[in-house]
């Protein structure tokens, strides 16, 4: 309440924590106005300029006429600090996540996505990392396997099994051509608010520096022939307004495997906060980790399997 209240508003005192792990994301009700979303930065996680920039994406594509969920200026900044804590103010934005088996749901998302890149072509991030096999694959290994997260007796097996996944991994990331671009770089449903017929974009937190499939694989589930039509769905939207190289579905089964092995790190690197034992009891299990490698010995199975591809 004070760091609104920080920016000249009367806060009624009405607060609402939202579900949010990687930062702290409340309601907060604002006297004789609506209640205004504030989100307040895990520190030493991303810079002010990286922070800063995912601003200014989200307000350039707002700027565009796209449904996005911008920060809100107050004193001519959207990035503020109080008692020590970064945080930034958004408005409210109610929805629902999309039904995809309705007509033209997976349309209207990829026509979105596809003005979206249009936009995210333009210029580069400058303070945000790109999407690499370093970061999500490689160092996620190195974190988990030195901080022995791992038991004795299933360390072989990852140890084994994640260096002939990289390896796989990077045989496909060179031998495929794609170029890379602004992405939302985590843009799944639960990150799209459905209202008034209207996409409504969320939480660019992780917006990254990528190949253009990033933003559209995470919509896709279901066996080969169901995601294909899926697929063939959401580029038609996509191809509305920019070009897709269908080159690039090659890198769907690597991504997935990257998010795989990030997600993993990512649930280890935060195993101090308090809120990750409480809400991810089943992590850091015997029973975790084995089924970890079993999901990732699956997944280099699948590596192996011929891509995705645009078929009517």
């Amino acid at each position: 309440m004070d760091a609104v209240e920080s920016l000249g508003m009367l806060s009624d005192q009405r607060i609402f924590p939202l579900n949010s792990y990687e930062n702290r994301v409340y309601q907060v009700g604002i006297e004789e106005s609506a209640p205004l979303i504030a989100k307040f930065y895990r520190p030493d996680r991303w810079t002010n300029e990286a922070i800063q920039e995912e601003h200014d994406f989200t307000l350039e594509l707002q700027s565009h006429e796209l449904s996005v969920i911008a920060p809100l200026a107050y004193q001519g900044k959207t990035l503020h600090e109080h008692d020590g804590y970064r945080f930034a103010l958004f408005p409210r934005q109610g929805g629902y996540a999309p039904e995809i088996e309705m007509p033209d749901t997976l349309f209207r998302i990829g026509r979105n996505i596809g003005r979206m890149h249009q936009i995210g072509r333009s210029k580069p991030f400058e303070h945000r990392r790109a999407l690499s096999i370093k970061v999500w694959a490689e160092d996620s290994r190195a974190f988990i396997l030195e901080n022995n997260f791992i038991s004795e007796s299933l360390k072989p097996a990852y140890e084994s099994l994640t260096h002939d996944i990289i390896e796989k991994v990077t045989s496909i990331w060179e031998s495929t051509p794609f170029s890379t671009q602004r992405l939302h770089g985590d843009c799944h449903l639960s990150n799209i608010l459905w209202r008034d017929d209207l996409a409504h974009f969320v939480d660019f937190d992780d917006c990254i520096m990528g190949p253009a499939v990033q933003d559209l694989w995470l919509m896709l589930s279901g066996d080969a022939q169901q995601q294909s039509g899926q697929l063939i769905e959401l580029v038609e939207g996509y191809e509305e307004f920019c070009e897709f190289d269908p080159r690039e579905l090659n890198l769907v089964e690597a991504l997935r495997t990257l998010r795989m092995m990030h997600y993993a790190a990512w649930l280890a690197r935060r195993w101090t906060d308090p809120a990750f034992p409480m809400h991810f009891p089943w992590f850091n299990t015997e029973r975790y980790w084995s089924e970890h490698i079993l999901e990732l010995r699956e997944q280099f199975a699948a590596l192996h399997e011929p891509p995705l591809r645009l078929m009517p």
